[in-house]
């Protein structure tokens, strides 16, 4: 139970999320179908990314699952519990797409060969209305309401458990996905609940990273943004 004197959740770093999300699955597609039939280096490479993304995903879904949507069946009105029972329902189709295009990815790893390709590029161009979908619903109709509803200390839990399950290789890249298209001052706020050794470095590394890496993925360190 929540009482008056409690902060509540900062909801945008959710949008810096669903940028990264919108943006990166959007470019996907695209990708796999410019792997050149037989290039298993670069077709394991993107196999990879995709990978990552799914994952992220996979993890970002499943900490709303445990911590958001039974507080706010708990603690919301009665209107709140058909648009949570919505965000249940999406984030079972998409996880059934993430899961074929897991069986579609593993098909065309190492294979690079055009069939596997053609079909792991259209499970994932049917994914991506989905996530579309399902994101601008949670933002529009649950954010609003997880602001007066969730703690901050709630909220941290639930960004630090997923943290937990990246490992930490990745970390800086991921920051740096995200502060890409981000909010200066969510990025600060998020610097600030780093460990104190981190935090003059963080944003530089992730800076790097997120260029180095988009220069192998995507062949520039800029690429397109989601509002492109």
């Amino acid at each position: 139970m929540t009482t008056a004197d409690e902060q509540y959740a900062d909801i945008r770093e959710m949008y810096m999320v669903h940028t990264v999300f919108r943006r990166e699955f959007a470019l996907l597609p695209a990708l796999v179908r410019g792997v050149t039939v037989g290039d298993k280096e670069r077709s394991q490479l993107i196999a990879d990314h995709i990978g990552l993304l799914n994952s992220s995903l996979h993890h970002h879904h499943h900490g709303e699952d445990k911590h958001l949507w039974p507080r706010l069946l708990e603690r919301g009105s009665t209107e709140i519990a058909p648009i949570v029972h919505v965000m249940e329902e999406q984030h079972e189709g998409i996880e059934k797409a993430h899961n074929e295009i897991n069986a579609a990815l593993e098909a065309w790893r190492g294979s690079a060969a055009s069939e596997p390709r053609k079909a792991l590029a259209d499970t994932i161009d049917r994914l991506i209305p989905l996530l579309n979908e399902h994101m601008g619903m949670e933002e529009e109709r649950v954010l609003p309401i997880i602001a007066k509803t969730i703690t901050a200390a709630e909220w941290g839990q639930m960004v630090q458990e997923g943290g937990a399950d990246t490992p930490p290789e990745h970390l800086p890249l991921l920051f740096g996905m995200m502060m890409y298209e981000g909010d200066p001052d969510v990025i600060e706020i998020a610097v600030s609940s780093m460990p104190a050794e981190a935090r003059p470095v963080i944003k530089d590394l992730a800076s790097q990273a997120f260029a180095s890496y988009s220069e192998l993925i995507h062949g520039t360190a800029t690429p397109p943004r989601s509002r492109d």
